[in-house]
């Protein structure tokens, strides 16, 4: 039988075009029933403020680097959505007289725009606000050097090869998005090979460090996040981290702090991932088969799948 066209814009694949069953069974989980869905691989975690939220997520920057040494360096590789943490990371690397010259880090992603990656002047740089939020606070004799930092360009040779260059990614993180991606692994659109069935896994899984399309769900998201509702702010591509780097993480930690993916898609890719159910139309599912994931919940945050007219 055919998958249903998407219910946001029908040119693309995303998690509306799933099994109405699976939907359905999504909708009714509890967020005790997401403790529950935790299994050897798969870690599901609960914090009750958003203090004790955004301090272990920084903490894991603290404990990769505290790792690092110059023979054997080690680094992380950080999401923009959440912000919070990198103010954190900075004042407690300040307050330990931390050394973190032999850490390295790796930004997630960067806009776009007019054939390059936007400039950090840009006001969506991602760039611009991890330097700002974080490696321009730490001080500069503890701080790594800017050799150490990568982030992503238009031409990713130089990005991607920093993968290979003998430093281990100790953790990624992240966040997840309206369309269930993580950086921005979107859902592809529907088209040519890919009208009638969305990309195998082990097709998606091939995907490195590239320039991306943007869901049209994921361009109105960060309008909302993060440009006020502006949605001509938002450039349509970024060059995105990919599956196979993600797969070089010894860990990938994904932060769910209830205002960047709603009710249903927190609950949706923690079952998709729980049960092993993978599916290229909900990116995240794909880290069902990575050996080492967490997911990481401000438990206000979660909500309910509820009807309620406002």
């Amino acid at each position: 039988m055919p998958r249903k066209l998407s219910a946001i814009c029908p040119d693309w694949w995303d998690y509306t075009t799933l099994d109405d069953d699976l939907i359905r069974a999504v909708a009714r989980l509890t967020p005790k029933d997401l403790l529950q869905l935790s299994r050897p691989g798969f870690k599901v975690v609960f914090y009750d403020t958003h203090e004790e939220f955004y301090l272990t997520e920084a903490l894991e920057y603290i404990t990769a680097w505290r790792q690092s040494t110059e023979d054997n360096p080690v680094g992380i590789c950080g999401p923009i959505g959440p912000t919070e943490q990198l103010p954190l990371v900075a004042r407690l690397v300040n307050d330990l007289d931390l050394r973190v010259k032999s850490a390295h880090f790796w930004g997630m992603d960067e806009w776009f725009l007019d054939g390059k990656e936007a400039p950090v002047t840009h006001p969506l740089s991602f760039e611009r606000a991890d330097r700002e939020l974080c490696f321009k606070r730490i001080r500069r004799e503890l701080v790594m050097p800017d050799t150490n930092l990568h982030f992503p360009k238009a031409d990713t040779a130089a990005y991607r090869e920093s993968w290979d260059a003998g430093v281990r990614c100790a953790v990624m993180q992240g966040g997840q998005g309206d369309v269930k991606h993580w950086a921005f692994n979107d859902p592809p659109r529907r088209k040519g090979r890919h009208k009638d069935a969305p990309p195998t896994p082990a097709e998606y899984r091939k995907l490195p460090t590239r320039v991306v399309d943007l869901h049209p769900l994921t361009v109105a998201q960060n309008a909302r996040t993060s440009g006020g509702g502006n949605i001509a702010l938002v450039p349509t591509q970024a060059i995105s981290v990919g599956p196979v780097e993600t797969w070089k993480a010894d860990k990938i930690s994904i932060w769910h702090a209830g205002h960047h993916d709603n009710p249903f898609g927190q609950r949706l890719t923690t079952y998709m991932i729980s049960k092993r159910i993978v599916d290229t139309a909900v990116p995240m599912s794909l880290l069902a088969d990575h050996p080492n994931v967490q997911f990481n919940f401000y438990r206000p945050g979660i909500g309910t799948c509820d009807v309620e007219m406002h």
